[in-house]
């Protein structure tokens, strides 16, 4: 559900690698003020925005990513939030930042799952080895392509294996309702702590990259540059 407002408030918003803006096709440039007439509609019609950089992050259609101080009306939902104003408070093109933070994620996974006693396949690990090698320049285009397959196919087969262990366990089960009760229970409780772990992991997630990227735009959360020591 959407809502209208006029308090003015920072968030991200994320342009194409040309820095031109998708529909209007203007340059966006630091403490520039974007302007659109109402009545806004989101999606369609407003300069966009959203307060947490992961929400911004899914909308995005290219790497350079902006810190944004929405002003005048706002329409705002849940990811996301349209205006009539926009100023731009800095940017930074991310294109490595997101290719390393991809990396960060993956790995904080892939350990998790270690600590929990389910040893990953190697070749996830050996995607984000060869990720940070394409980074440095030491690994091919078709060396990554080959790494993320190799990835997709172990991810696709883990997948297989669980669904056909728990088939296994489920048809050895004499006591069928009563397992299906069980069953629908630790669901009930497995989705209960995903979600949770899911939402201490994606704050974590977006703690990083905003300091992150508040770090290559040499800025403070409220949008202030840093004053370079001295």
């Amino acid at each position: 559900m959407s809502k209208l407002n006029t308090k003015r408030w920072i968030g991200w918003h994320f342009l194409p690698a040309d820095g031109y803006t998708r529909h209007s096709h203007e340059k966006v440039r630091v403490g520039g003020l974007g302007r659109v007439e109402p009545p806004l509609t989101l999606c369609v019609h407003g300069l966009h925005a959203s307060r947490d950089v992961l929400d911004a992050l899914c909308y995005a259609p290219g790497p350079i990513a902006c810190m944004v101080e929405l002003r005048g009306v706002i329409l705002e939902s849940h990811d996301k939030a349209c205006a009539t104003e926009r100023r731009c408070l800095a940017k930074v093109d991310a294109t490595t930042i997101l290719h390393e933070f991809a990396c960060w994620c993956t790995e904080r996974v892939l350990w998790a799952e270690r600590k929990a006693g389910r040893e990953p396949d190697p070749r996830s690990w050996a995607v984000v080895r060869t990720k940070r090698e394409w980074l440095a320049g030491r690994a091919t285009d078709r060396q990554m392509a080959a790494a993320e397959a190799a990835a997709w196919a172990a991810a696709r087969a883990a997948e297989r294996a669980t669904a056909w262990a728990a088939a296994e366990a489920a048809a050895r089960t004499a006591a069928w309702a009563a397992a299906r009760a069980a069953e629908r229970a630790a669901e009930r409780a497995a989705r209960a702590a995903r979600a949770a772990a899911w939402a201490a992991e994606r704050a974590a997630q977006s703690r990083k990259l905003t300091k992150t990227l508040l770090a290559a735009m040499n800025c403070t959360a409220d949008g202030t540059r840093r004053k370079p020591k001295p």
